[in-house]
């Protein structure tokens, strides 16, 4: 009798992989790499970057209530604005204005040397700091008699602190160098604006000179009238060209604007610098 064979079959099918299982831990681990990653990186770069804080949040751009934009900085507080003034859309000299009204001079101060000392005399322009012995060389330093005492010049502004104020010096124009009367100047200019932020400051052009006159030549009334244009450029004040307002077709003073027997300006020259105030403001 034949025995019996058992054929044992083998499946064709493959046995199943087992699945992927997801890992809430292995995500971690991922993540946490990856930022110490990172941060290594960055740490990397601010070590070998002295300025690399500074730089990246220097950058920082803000949106201002008027529209504009401006870079955040630490140092905004200590630095004027020029936007306080309109500084960014204005060109000096300043151009031909609507004329306000002549109230408007009554708020206005003026420090001025000999060169318009009687302004307050015919015109309504009353708040004048002035002194025979003022100039624009020694504007810093020289002291006069007022009703704060014996004080210099910027001494009486820090007292007043006038929300307009302009400034004609140059009475020592032609026996003085141009450049330390710049130099004066500036420094004048630079505290006032320092001080008064937020106040319009105006720098007033050299009236032309005649012929004869002994000692100065309108070459060098023109060469500080350019650097005091400069000057008013570089640091965030206005600046008018009063020298234009009194200058004659020939380019010298104009008749009349000058009284012959003592070389001072005539009050028809006042007269036409007021006008000229009131027609060229911000």
């Amino acid at each position: 009798m034949a025995k019996n064979k058992s054929i044992r079959r083998i499946s064709n099918k493959k046995r199943g992989r087992p699945k992927v299982r997801f890992s809430i831990w292995g995500l971690l681990l991922i993540f946490v790499l990856s930022f110490a990653t990172c941060f290594i990186l960055y740490m990397v770069a601010a070590n070998y970057n002295d300025d690399f804080f500074s730089e990246e949040f220097d950058k920082i751009v803000v949106e201002e209530k008027n529209g504009k934009t401006s870079a955040d900085s630490s140092n905004n507080s200590e630095a004027p604005d020029a936007s306080n003034n309109n500084m960014s859309s204005v060109t000096n000299p300043i151009s031909q204005s609507e004329a306000k009204d002549a109230s408007y001079l009554s708020g206005c101060c003026l420090v001025t040397d000999s060169t318009l000392q009687d302004m307050g005399k015919y015109s309504e322009l009353k708040d004048v700091i002035s002194s025979p012995e003022l100039n624009a060389v020694g504007c810093n330093t020289v002291t006069m008699e007022s009703s704060y005492g014996v004080k210099t010049a910027y001494e009486i502004i820090q007292t007043k602190k006038p929300e307009t104020v302009y400034f004609m010096l140059g009475s020592d124009i032609g026996t003085a160098s141009v450049d330390d009367m710049i130099s004066s100047y500036t420094e004048l200019i630079k505290n006032t604006r320092g001080y008064l932020p937020d106040s319009d400051i105006y720098i007033m052009q050299l009236p032309p000179v005649r012929d004869d006159d002994p000692v100065i030549t309108n070459g060098t009334v023109n060469e500080f009238n350019t650097k005091l244009l400069t000057l008013a450029n570089t640091n965030n004040v206005y600046c008018i060209d009063t020298n234009t307002a009194l200058k004659g077709v020939d380019g010298k003073l104009a008749e009349g604007f000058r009284d012959p027997e003592t070389g001072a300006l005539t009050e028809s020259a006042y007269k036409t610098i007021a006008d000229y105030i009131l027609c060229h403001t911000v």
